[in-house]
């Protein structure tokens, strides 16, 4: 099912031709060239405003789960510490998982149709299943998204209440990183990222056409946007749950400024042993998680859809 689902994907997708030009003229009408490049555009607009829309709605949500998966504490206790923080402070931090988001989103969108794109024209006529190629091209996409882990880095210190005095914003943080530690501790916490943006952009890829394809047909605009929703918003979450150890360290090691590398390792087994060795409480928080993934997902994907459909 999943490999009839990316044939769809490749028809409504424009394919690159063979040649382009020849002798120094242009072999395609007039015009068809910035066509074909405002149509590869689109993906990563589409994707940029879908995040951006998503960021705005559910942020509060997750300063909440954030601080769920650093301190392992409940919702409410979670709440009541912003409370004390204020309202001021409630969108401390907003600019980085913006600009991050937005800028990761519209790379998974665009570079995955890219790297399709160039893929299945090398591997045309070798056999290799289309499945496996535009995989491949998911993993390759969620990859690259890691090089803007400074993003994540700075949105990490500042929702960490215990940073509020040593970092003032977005720019101070970001200055302060780089002339006291230098670009290397922006970075920390790659590996993680890596680990988890890779895998999870091939599962998402493979299955969002499958999924949808099994709810009921949708027959108008509206339709669709619900579908998309669902769909999405059934995927995010699941994947959300599956990876979220990995949040878990990413939080835990981004918090820490200066000192050793640990090992992603060595940030699991320090959590593991601090919360009891319990299963239960190393997935704090992932409830919330479950239900904002459900939410953020849902909107970026049928956002996205939507803009598509209207580009």
């Amino acid at each position: 099912m999943a490999v009839g689902t990316m044939d769809s994907e490749s028809a409504r997708t424009p394919q690159p031709q063979a040649a382009l030009t020849t002798g120094g003229r242009s072999l395609l009408p007039a015009g068809a060239l910035s066509d074909m490049l405002g149509s590869r555009r689109k993906h990563y607009i589409c994707g940029s405003v879908a995040a951006f829309t998503n960021i705005m709605v559910t942020f509060p949500i997750q300063k909440v789960l954030f601080r769920q998966q650093l301190h392992g504490v409940l919702a409410t206790e979670a709440v009541r510490q912003l409370q004390r923080d204020g309202l001021r402070n409630l969108y401390r931090g907003l600019l980085p998982p913006l600009l991050q988001k937005s800028t990761t989103v519209a790379i998974m969108f665009g570079l995955y149709e890219d790297f399709s794109r160039v893929l299945l024209d090398c591997a045309d006529g070798s056999g290799v299943p289309e499945l496996v190629t535009r995989s491949f091209a998911a993993a390759l996409a969620g990859t690259a998204e890691a090089i803007l882990t400074p993003f994540e880095r700075v949105q990490t210190l500042l929702q960490d209440h215990r940073h509020h005095g040593r970092f003032n914003n977005t720019v101070h943080t970001f200055r302060t990183l780089l002339t006291e530690h230098g670009v290397k501790e922006c970075y920390r916490g790659l590996v993680p990222i890596i680990l988890r943006n890779g895998p999870s952009n091939v599962l998402f890829f493979a299955l969002r056409g499958p999924i949808k394809e099994l709810l009921p047909q949708a027959s108008s605009r509206a339709g669709h946007m619900v579908n998309d929703f669902v769909c999405g918003g059934l995927l995010g979450a699941a994947l959300g749950i599956m990876f979220y150890p990995l949040n878990v360290v990413k939080s835990r090691a981004q918090s820490q400024v200066g000192g050793a590398f640990q090992p992603c390792r060595e940030v699991l087994l320090t959590v593991w042993r601090e919360r009891g060795g319990s299963v239960a409480m190393l997935f704090r928080g992932a409830h919330l998680n479950y239900h904002r993934s459900l939410l953020s997902w849902g909107i970026i994907n049928a956002t996205y859809e939507l803009l598509l459909n209207v580009m």
